[in-house]
């Protein structure tokens, strides 16, 4: 495992890793895997009454995380898990972020609905992978 590359973004990310002793994302040869980004601001709070805020944030923290490790953001990812403490308050939100924000780009998506994530007012977390290989545009 010692050839693993870790990274943080600084920020949030970087305070979130050492909180909780994980990073933000693992380069595996071309395969980028980002851990799941909630919907904090780049000081690490959030709003648990603001649910589209959160998913705009949570967007944007996947973005900044994969632009870290050296990638265009959301253009490179092929695979996409939500999880949403409110699936049916949350699931046509992110849906339609993703038509707006990759319009010409569909990745495979799960989207799963849970009781709880990690901070208790965390309502949406979004976790993705992507592809860092010599066909990307970086």
């Amino acid at each position: 495992m010692s050839n693993l590359q870790y990274y943080n973004e600084t920020g949030a990310g970087q305070k979130h890793s050492d909180l909780c002793h994980y990073s933000q994302a693992v380069v595996l040869g071309d395969i980028v895997k980002c851990s799941g980004q909630g919907g904090w601001d780049n000081t690490g709070k959030m709003d648990a009454n603001d649910l589209k805020g959160q998913i705009d944030l949570a967007f944007e923290n996947v973005n900044r995380v994969l632009q870290t490790v050296g990638l265009r953001g959301w253009e490179d990812v092929y695979s996409i898990r939500s999880y949403h403490v409110d699936i049916g308050a949350s699931f046509d939100y992110v849906s339609e972020k993703l038509k707006k924000r990759i319009p010409g780009h569909r990745p495979i998506w799960t989207s799963i609905g849970v009781p709880r994530l990690a901070f208790p007012q965390m309502l949406i977390e979004i976790e993705v992978e992507a592809y860092k290989g010599r066909d990307a545009h970086l």
